[in-house]
């Protein structure tokens, strides 16, 4: 997967995981909501684990995978378009 594919997959990921917060929010009881949420949240983790290995620094506040320190001034961030284009 390359790196705008992971990132698309992220936020589609992270949107899903809002929804079924905001969903188990309402309907506590749902067991069903509350394993999609699990599972969805777990994706979510290892998807951005493995954006930052490859690309950098995705997430601030000391939560990102920090093997590469240098990758936060060296990388565009996610938002950013590089001269390129890309």
């Amino acid at each position: 997967m390359d790196r705008e594919d992971l990132l698309n997959n992220i936020r589609k990921m992270l949107f899903y995981c809002v929804d079924l917060n905001l969903y188990t929010d309402s309907f506590p009881c749902c067991e069903k909501s509350t394993e999609d949420y699990e599972i969805m949240s777990s994706k979510l983790k290892k998807a951005i684990y493995e954006y930052e290995q490859q690309y950098g620094p995705l997430i601030n506040f000391g939560l990102a995978y920090m093997q590469n320190p240098k990758a936060w001034i060296d990388t565009p961030w996610p938002w950013e378009k590089c001269k390129d284009g890309e």
